[in-house]
Formats: structure tokens, sequence, C-alpha cells
């Protein structure tokens, strides 16, 4: 039985200073040295060319092919697919030391306790479903549909697809036997409660799909009505255990049948992922109720290095797909495929896959897109190449997004293509790169290249310049280098409008507060401090960015980069300000009063709001 109680993080901490990450991740994968750092083809995606870096300074891993990052605990939990405190205990047999434990808080407990009965009841709840498919009186019609659509009673038990029978209150007679665990049905989106509190099931009459996490956990379901009631998928609500924008119905499954997938099919629905694998096709996702976005592919490219998205072939498919395609942008490193189908009309996969078998769908698989096929098709569709202002709009419309791909040997040969496309020379090409902000991506992130930096010292100018635009915002930037050096950070505190707060600002104000309460801080502290928490997804992004400054990065010039960017943050404020206060004055008509020579009959408090932006505008032209 596993030891109860928590793990203190001083001893993390401790753990984390006496193991290498080197000598870890060697035991399971063969590193080779190269340069400062060591290197290796990644385990946790299919690649022929190595992109999996350990830095042994700094004791973090980075995959430049998947994105796949962390420290040693990280690197334990997810090779080896252990939980935390599986895979503390497992470096600390290897460090020697007896791992520690402490009471925990009582709302701690109840938090750890609550979600535990959350994960425990979902699974009751995934039995019962599939209980009442084999039992229940009117089973034999989702039996039939199932039939009908071509799965087996195999494939149906391997997905644990199941059945809630029709009625308002079968799982809360089954599972509701107390006030208790009534709440855990709310808690876990089975239940739904009306402004009386009436309580009924939030799933009726319908095909049950449990959704599994990587870890293989039920964390939620879907449900298909059985005939052509509205809304023909329903899906959990958002709960503490279950975000849709980050799952993949069909991925663990897919994993389960083979750990090193090439190929991964991104579908539409759970229909389509079920009814491939009972063909023998065991590498279909597809996302839940929302469209594929950047955090979708990044996970799948973790697992396969060539993703083939399947779209109808009408309107609405092609929509589908330029939202795709933008959202697909940002993850194109090099050694990754993508590639787009589209299905004849009134086709999706699963029709296909029954009428035609493995061997139509593979031959209609050949037959996809590339990415850069389909990204310059769908913008000749927009204008017309073979005249001069055709070739002008076709360079608008390609550049903002080209700005969105990361650096590497992909994104030159697209604008290769793009410069033969317009008739351009690569230099000129290159320049209006440059002047060209990142396009808005369709799942609301934006990739921005902030304005330049007053007066920066050169070494950060030179850092700055290493990176892609996607990672030259400046509070991603701020929390590289903190990140990087810690305690060249320490004493140091950020302040930030309440309207300027992005995760990556809230995040870098936490950890400068975590680095002054505990100045000793390391990389693999902070990478482990956040482990498992929302943050954590920004801090591998963090990662990468000090993964492309590479050898150029060093604790003086992180050091001094911090600073500097802090002095543009501040700078960026003052002016923002000063904006503000502009067209404050301007929108009440007091400033074109001022500069009509009616200064004299402004109040005083005019007055020192005019020479408060006059000392802002000196401050900002001495800078």
């Amino acid at each position: 039985m596993a030891a109860k109680g928590r793990i203190p993080q001083s001893f993390i901490d401790e753990l984390l200073s006496r193991v290498d990450i080197v000598d870890v991740i060697n035991r399971r994968v063969a590193l080779k040295k190269t340069g400062k750092n060591y290197s290796a083809r990644c385990p946790f995606h299919d690649e022929k060319t190595p992109s999996f870096s350990v830095n042994p300074d700094k004791q973090f891993y980075y995959c430049f092919g998947c994105g796949a990052g962390g420290n040693a605990i990280g690197f334990i939990m997810d090779y080896d697919r252990q939980d935390f405190p599986g895979a503390v205990d497992n470096l600390s047999t290897l460090a020697g030391l007896e791992v520690p434990r402490e009471e925990i808080s009582p709302q701690q407990q109840i938090k750890q306790e609550r979600r535990k009965t959350i994960y425990d009841l979902m699974e009751k709840v995934a039995s019962y479903y599939q209980k009442q498919l084999r039992d229940h009186p009117q089973a034999q019609r989702a039996v039939d549909y199932l039939k009908q659509r071509g799965l087996s009673g195999r494939i149906a038990r391997d997905f644990d697809v199941g059945f809630a029978p029709p009625g308002w209150d079968n799982l809360l007679k089954t599972l509701g036997d107390s006030e208790e665990h009534r709440q855990q049905l709310i808690d876990g989106g089975m239940l739904i409660e009306k402004e009386d509190g009436k309580l009924y099931d939030r799933f009726r009459d319908r095909i049950m799909f449990p959704i599994r996490d990587n870890r293989g956990r039920v964390i939620a379901f879907g449900g298909r009505v059985l005939g052509d009631d509205k809304p023909k998928y329903l899906n959990s609500p958002e709960t503490d255990i279950f975000h849709k924008g980050k799952e993949l119905y069909g991925l663990y499954q897919a994993r389960q049948n083979n750990r090193h997938l090439e190929q991964l099919l991104i579908v539409e629905g759970y229909m389509d992922v079920v009814a491939l694998a009972q063909h023998g096709i065991m590498t279909g996702i597809a996302t839940l109720g929302t469209a594929s976005n950047t955090e979708h592919l990044r996970t799948a490219f973790r697992y396969a290095s060539e993703l083939i998205f399947c779209f109808d072939g009408d309107a609405a498919g092609r929509k589908a797909a330029e939202r795709a395609l933008e959202n697909a942008l940002p993850t194109m490193e090099d050694g990754r495929r993508i590639r787009f189908l589209f299905l004849p009309e009134g086709d999706d996969p699963d029709s296909v896959v029954n009428r035609d078998g493995a061997a139509g769908f593979q031959k209609l698989l050949a037959q996809a897109q590339p990415l850069e096929r389909y990204f310059f098709e769908s913008l000749h569709s927009q204008t017309d190449p073979s005249t001069l202002e055709g070739k002008a709009r076709l360079s608008k419309l390609a550049l903002p997004m080209l700005q969105l791909l990361p650096p590497g040997v992909f994104r030159q040969l697209m604008l290769d293509s793009l410069a033969e496309r317009t008739g351009l020379s690569r230099h000129a090409l290159d320049q209006l790169l440059d002047e060209t902000p990142a396009a808005p991506q369709p799942d609301g992130s934006h990739v921005s290249t902030p304005p330049p930096q007053a007066n920066p010292r050169s070494s950060t100018k030179k850092l700055v310049a290493n990176l892609p635009s996607s990672s030259r915002d400046p509070l991603l930037f701020a929390l590289a280098m903190v990140l990087y050096n810690p305690r060249g950070a320490a004493t140091h505190n950020l302040a930030l409008d309440a309207g300027d707060t992005s995760a990556a600002g809230a995040l870098l104000c936490a950890i400068l507060e975590l680095i002054n309460k505990r100045p000793g801080s390391s990389t693999a502290m902070l990478l482990g401090h956040w482990y498992g928490q929302a943050e954590y997804d920004i801090l591998i992004e963090a990662l990468k960015t000090i993964a492309l400054l590479g050898s150029e990065l060093d604790d003086e010039k992180a050091q001094l980069a911090f600073m500097d960017t802090l002095s543009h943050l501040d700078t960026r404020k003052s002016q923002l300000h000063l904006r503000k206060q502009i067209e404050q004055l301007r929108e009440s008509g007091h400033l074109d009063k001022a500069v009509s020579d009616n200064y004299a009959e402004l109040s005083d408090e005019l007055k020192q709001q005019l020479l408060a932006i006059q000392q802002l505008l000196n401050q900002k032209h001495q800078r």
C-alpha cells in the first residue's frame, strides 16, 4: 500500500538537486553528447532525426518535434506512465533517499478526495451504461442501431460503449442513493440540477461513449441519439477533471494498440473513430464537440509525426479545414507532416469504411493533400496569381499566416514557394515578413511581435533576433529568462495592470513571488512546482524559447535580458497609460482647448494632467 500524506516540497527540491536528469533519461533512452547538451530520438513520438534535447546544466529536457518537456520527475511520469508519487519513489530509490510524508491541510485533503471520488464514480457510471446495453429491456434498440452501423460486440467492448436508457432518473436512482453520491454525480456532469433543486439525468436514450484521459481514466461521456432528436451528439460539461479543449477521443485506445504511432487520423465524431477501429484502423481520434485547436494538435504530435484531417467535401467541411489549417501552422516543426482529406459529399469516415472497407479508405487516405498544397490552393481560390494585383494580394494573404510557422526548413521552403508564386525575391519577401504581424488564430490565441525594446542591450537584441516571432512575446521571453536563471531574478517584482494580466504575465508574477520566498529555486524545481497545473503548458513554451537559444544563452545574458525586458514592459505600460490619458482629454475637448491657446482657462486638475502627460512624453523621447 502506498504511503499516505503529502510529499514535502522541500524534499522534492532536494531530490531534484540530487539526481542527474542525464543519468535518469540515459537509463531508458540512449543519449548522445552534442555540444553542451545531449540528444536522442524522442521516446514520445516516432521520428528519424533526433529532436529530443537534454540540458544537464539546467536539468530539463525538451523535444522540438512534439513539444514534450520538463524535469526528471516529469520524464519518469510520462515515460514509465507513473503517477507523481510513483515517480518520486522511483527517483528517491535511485538517489538513496527515503520519501517523507507530511500531513496535508483539511482543505487539501478534501480537494484530493473529491477528485478521486469523481474518477471512481465515472468508472462506475461507465460500467452502469455498459450493463444497460446488455440487460435493459430497451437495449435491443441500441444493439440494433450499433449493428446497423457495422459495429461488432467486440469493438463495442473495446471502447466500453454503453446505453443510457430512456427516462429522467435511471442513473440518479442507481448511483445517487445518498446526498454525497448525488453531489458527486453533479460534480462529474452526470446530473442536471433545476432551479427548484430537482435533479435529472443528463444523458437519456443515447448510445454512450466514455472519454478517457491519457492515463485511461474515464473523465467524461459523449452520447449519440438513437433517433433524429437534437442535439445529435451531447457531451459532458466542463468539470474539475474534464476540459474538452484539451482531450482527444480515441487517443488512449490508439496508444494502447501501438506505442509507436506513425500516423493519427483526426475525424469528426465518436462513431467515425469506432467504425475505423472496427475495420482495423486503430489510429482515429476526434475532438469533443469543438474544432481542433493548436493544443489538440500539439498533444497528437506527441505520439505521431503525421496527422491527417478528414473533412466532408461540402462547404462546411472546407470552412472547418480553413480553421484547422491556421491552428496547425504553429505546430509544424520540421519532421512533422499534416495532410487534408476531403471525402465525397455526403460521406464521412464511418460511411466510407463500412461501404469500401479498410482498403478503400486507405486508398482515399493516399490521396490526402499535403498541408503546403492545400495552403496555396486555398489562397489561390481567393485571388488570381496570374495578375500583378493577384500576386500582391496572395502575398498579403499568405505572409500573416506564414508568420505562424516555427523556424526551420519547412518555413523556409514555404517562403520559397511563395516567392516563386509571386515573383518576389526572397530578400524582398523577408523584408515584408518582418513588417507583417502574425495572423490571429481561430482558437483565440495570437502570435505577436512586440514593439522594439527601449534601448535594449546588444546581448538582449541578439538573443531576441535568434527567436521566431512566435517566441518574442515580452512576457513569455521574460518568463523564459527567469526559468533559465531563477537566481538572477531574485528581489525583482513585476506589477501589471489589471487589464494586462495574461496567463504568462500572471505566471511570471507568481514565479517571482516564489523565488523571493525560496531564493535557491532552480529550473527543475520551478517546473516541478507547477507540474500538472494549467500553467505548466506555458512553462513548456518557455522551455522551447530556452532550447531555441541553445548555446547563445548563459546565466549572465539571461539576467541582463530579464532586466531589459522588465524595462521594456515598464516603458510599454507608461506608453499605454499616456495614450489613454491623451485619448480621454481628446474626447472631453480639453486637449483641443489647451492647444488653441486657452490654457489659462483650464482647471488646476487638468493642468496637472497635461503636465504629467508632458513628463511622460519627455521620458519617452529620452529613451
